[in-house]
Order: C-alpha cells, then sequence, then structure tokens
C-alpha cells in the first residue's frame, strides 16, 4: 500500500499544540513546501495552534524568503528552538519569524546544533536528557542568557546547571517531538528514504527515530517516488518502518538557488579551475593568512563568512586536496561551497549525517576550526551570535558552540573595524577612512566563545584580521603580527576598546599576502 498522500492532506495530521521537528539547514534541505502546506492550512482553516518547532542545524531559508517564515504566523507558532534562525543584509525585509521573537510574541531558543541532535537521540531512547560540557561560560549558560533570545524564553528555561562526580555541566532535559517533517530525494512507495540528490543528510534519520519511538508521525518531503524494490538497501538511509507518510514535490530545490548541481551530491566531480577564486581585497587578505596556519594532512572544520574563502585560496596556491575540509552539515573533503551553497562540498569524499558530525566536534577530533568573529572582547569572548538592535542580521550559534568547545586550535578571523576604507598598493595596506565602529569592545554583547573557557582547556586561540593577528593569553589579547603600511599606535592599539598585550617577538606579516599574484603558500606536513 502507497504512503504518498498530497501536501493538503498531510497537513491535517498537524494537530494544536504538537511539537514538531524539522530538518533543515539554512540553504539546504529544507522540506519547503510542507511548511508552506501546514501555513496554507492555518490561513485557511485557523489551525493547527499552538504548535512548537524544533530545528537542529537551522530554520530554513537564511533570508527568511521560504522556511519557517511559511509557519511564522502568531496563533500558529507557538515556540520555536533552533540551532540558527534566517538572517540577511539589512537591506532585506525582517524575516516573520524574527518579528515575533523581536516583539517577545513567542518564546524563542537558540540552541548549540550539536546539542539539539542530542536532544532527539535522548528523546528517541527515552532517556532523561543531555548532560554536557558544550556552551559552558557561551550564552548558552543559565549563568548567561541559557539559549534564551526575549523574555518569555528567559521566563521559561530549557536549560539548567548541574554538578555530576565533582564537574559542572550543562543539563538539557530531553524534548519529546511528536511530528517529524524530513526531506528527502526518493521514497519508494513503502516509504523507504533515499538521498542521492541532496547536498547533505543532515539529521533526519535521528529526529525521525525520535517521534517513531514516542508514537509520533513521521512525514516525509521527496522529489519523487519510485517503484518498491527499486532502492538498493544501502541506498535507504531512513527505512520504511520509520515513515508515515510521503508528499511529493516534483519541483524540489536541491539548495535555495539551487535547483541541481550534480558536483554536490556527489555524482560528478568538478576540475579545480572551475571553482573561481576570490579577488584581491583585504578580504582574501585575511583568508591568505588564515591558510598559512594550515599543515597538510590536517582535518579542518570551516566556518561561514572570510574562512570560508580558504580553500580556494588553496586552489589558487596548487595545493587543493592537500587539507581534509569538515562541515557541520556533513559532507568531509572536497571543497565547501559558498552563499547559499555553503553547507555543501563539491567533490566530498564523504557525507556524514550531521548528528555524527557533531560528535566528531564535540569531541575536538579535528585538528583546528577556522571561523569568523562579529566582536572580541578583552577576555578573547568571540560573539557570532548576535547584533544589537537587529539581531536578525545574525543567524544565531549554528553549530559554532559545538565546534569550539573542544577545538584543539581555533583561528577567528575577520575586520578589525566595521566598515573601514583601504588602499592596497606596493604590497602594504593603508587605512584611507577608519571604520565606523568597534569590533574589539570592553564586553561582548553575546558569548558564543569563552575565553576564559579557552584559556582553562589549554586551547590555541588566533585572531587574524586585515591588520594584525592576535592571540589568546592567560592574561589577555596580545598582538604577535602587523601588516606592512599599518601605524601599530593608530590603527589598532587606538582602535580597541581595551588595552591590547603586544609581543615582544612583534613580527610583520608576510609582505606576499599584501599583492595580487599568488604568494607562494607551502604547507609542513602535519605531525
Amino acid at each position: 500500500m502507497s504512503k504518498v498522500i498530497s501536501f493538503e492532506q498531510a497537513a491535517k495530521f498537524i494537530k494544536d499544540g504538537d511539537i514538531v521537528t524539522v530538518s533543515s539547514s539554512s540553504g539546504l534541505g529544507c522540506p519547503d513546501r510542507m511548511l508552506q502546506a501546514i501555513g496554507e492550512r492555518f490561513e485557511r482553516d485557523g489551525s493547527p495552534l499552538g504548535i512548537t518547532t524544533l530545528h537542529p542545524i537551522a530554520a530554513g531559508d537564511m533570508y527568511g524568503i521560504k522556511g519557517i517564515d511559511h509557519i511564522a504566523r502568531e496563533g500558529l507558532l507557538a515556540r520555536v528552538i533552533a540551532g540558527s534562525y534566517p538572517s540577511g543584509p539589512s537591506s532585506m525585509p525582517m524575516p516573520e519569524v524574527w518579528k515575533l521573537i523581536s516583539d517577545n510574541r513567542i518564546p524563542a531558543y537558540n540552541v548549540p546544533s550539536g546539542i539539539l541532535f542530542d536532544i532527539h537521540r535522548e528523546a528517541a531512547a527515552h532517556r532523561p536528557g543531555v548532560l554536557t560540557t558544550v556552551g559552558l561560560d557561551t550564552f548558552a549558560d543559565p549563568a548567561r542568557q541559557g539559549c534564551a533570545m526575549n523574555g518569555l524564553a528567559e521566563a521559561e528555561p530549557i536549560v539548567h546547571k548541574r554538578e555530576f562526580e565533582g564537574v559542572e555541566y550543562l543539563y538539557f532535559p530531553a524534548i519529546v517531538p511528536n511530528v517529524a517533517i524530513i526531506r528527502a530525494t526518493s521514497s519508494d512507495q513503502k516509504g523507504n528514504l533515499s538521498y542521492e540528490h541532496e547536498g547533505a543528510y543532515l539529521g533526519g534519520l535521528e529526529q525521525a527515530l525520535s517521534v517513531r519511538n514516542n508514537g509520533g508521525i513521521v512525514i516525509a518531503q521527496v522529489k519523487r517516488v519510485v517503484r518498491n524494490g527499486s532502492l538498493r538497501p544501502y541506498q535507504v538511509h531512513v527505512p520504511n518502518n520509520l515513515v508515515d507518510y510521503v508528499v511529493v514535490d516534483p519541483d524540489q530545490m536541491q539548495t535555495t538557488q539551487t535547483p541541481y548541481d550534480p558536483a554536490i551530491c556527489g555524482m560528478i566531480a568538478r576540475p579545480d579551475d572551475s571553482f573561481e577564486t576570490p579577488e584581491f581585497s583585504p578580504e582574501k587578505i585575511i583568508a591568505r593568512r588564515v591558510s598559512q596556519e594550515l599543515k597538510a594532512g590536517q582535518a579542518v572544520n570551516l566556518g561561514f563568512g572570510i574562512s570560508a574563502n580558504v580553500p580556494r585560496i588553496l586552489l589558487e596556491e596548487g595545493l587543493g586536496g592537500e587539507v581534509t575540509w569538515v562541515v557541520e552539515q556533513g559532507p568531509v573533503g572536497g571543497v565547501p561551497l559558498l552563499g547559499f551553497e555553503f553547507g555543501c562540498a563539491a567533490n566530498a569524499d564523504s557525507i556524514l549525517p550531521s548528528p555524527q558530525q557533531f560528535t566528531y566536534f564535540q569531541g575536538g577530533g579535528f585538528d583546528q576550526s577556522f571561523l569568523s568573529f562579529l566582536e572580541i572582547d578583552r577576555a578573547g569572548n568571540v560573539n557570532v551570535s548576535k547584533l544589537g538592535k537587529k539581531p536578525y542580521l545574525t543567524a544565531g550559534c549554528g553549530g559554532f558552540v559545538d565546534i569550539t568547545a573542544h577545538a584543539r586550535k581555533i583561528v577567528f578571523s575577520g575586520f578589525f573595524t566595521a566598515g573601514a576604507k583601504y588602499r592596497l598598493e606596493n604590497a602594504r595596506i593603508e587605512v584611507v577612512a577608519e571604520g565606523r565602529f568597534q569590533k574589539l569592545v570592553e564586553d561582548v554583547e553575546h558569548v558564543t566563545f569563552s575565553g576564559s573557557m579557552g584559556v582553562k582547556r589549554g586551547q590555541e586561540v588566533l585572531y587574524v584580521t586585515e591588520r594584525c593577528v592576535m592571540q589568546l593569553t592567560p592574561e589577555g589579547l596580545e598582538v604577535i603580527e602587523v601588516a606592512p603600511g599599518i601605524d601599530l599606535e593608530r590603527d589598532v592599539l587606538a582602535q580597541a576598546a581595551f588595552p591590547l598585550r603586544v609581543s615582544a617577538q612583534l613580527k610583520t606579516m608576510d609582505a606576499a599576502l599584501f599583492s595580487p599574484q599568488p604568494f607562494g603558500l607551502e604547507l609542513e606536513a602535519k605531525a
């Protein structure tokens, strides 16, 4: 008997007060058409009412065009818990979900993605919850915001401090979903799901297990239905015994802006010269300097932002393939993609389910991580998850907290100030007009990475900017390199809101970084 039903029929299975877990990332894997059907049913019938939604990695499209905005309606959405949220430039309208959050109309929480996947596994196994050191002394800690994004959330805490055998942990009680909305490429009539066109598996299997084991229903959105028996067992990522209903969207996009690219799902491999390399700019200089921290043979996590260009720096230097890149959505190896395709990789060696990738990250199995920063403070704390009166300009933490908790080495990258103008000539960089906003502030607004925990754990932490390189020390931030053409006192020390230490062995950054041609990167072998 076929499990295929219409979107309208599937939307009727969502009941008032349901806890619905949705498998999606920012630009890929979102079951948009199913979310749209739920929103349309609410507009038409006034139901369902008061649902809670869980989004372990992200709540869909990063600019709020799709994803959770389909259901971000007062009355329909009562509470949301997500790893990250839609974001975009100030020129774009505020996403609907952010209107609900900012106006304090629904409680909203930003929970680190890996922890959210752990919560699903605990719910599936009927265990009480997650006990973890990930997130200590960050905004996830109850001593700070406890993951709360507004006043309503602060009044309903979802995380607590617990001591176990003399060690302090964060305790997240299990949240039991009773509906899962997941996505795949193909389903047979029995409901076996394969992911052959997807850029990542994300966490559909864990989400289906958490719902199935607690008596709920699992709805899978797919691009096509195939004949029973036509999917080989090794192709099936979510088996039919975990799937109740299948809905079909033949126009399902591979990513928000990609109908289908066979390199994303490993059907073909792209030649190295097909990848665009960044134009010469201050951003490229930062990415180049970050690349100098690499060693051949390392496994390196990569985050969104300036550092996402580092793989292309290696291609330009003839060193593609010397490093294995690992991204939270699951790709291992290949060339991580940019923009709405971030989270996918072309030419990947493997694609892991996101929950397993996060286990790898939380345990610090990789060599180092390249991430971005919005703000840094005197303690070395980093904020990437909240920005002033326009929080929708940032997406939240995603996997940032999981990744940085036990990483051996972290390289943060970003501009020293916001909005400065530069002159790049003669292998030098000069500040023509200073930025309007300081990024090295007395205290960051949101602690996404804790400098004090980094020192306590013995992590190696660097902060790379277009003007200088700094390192985290027990005494605070220390400038260890300055760019050619930059005045240390005027352009660096005077532009920070707190005193910076200066190394007695202060160096000048490699002048070759500041010229347009390839700079001759060489990678030592990993020890």
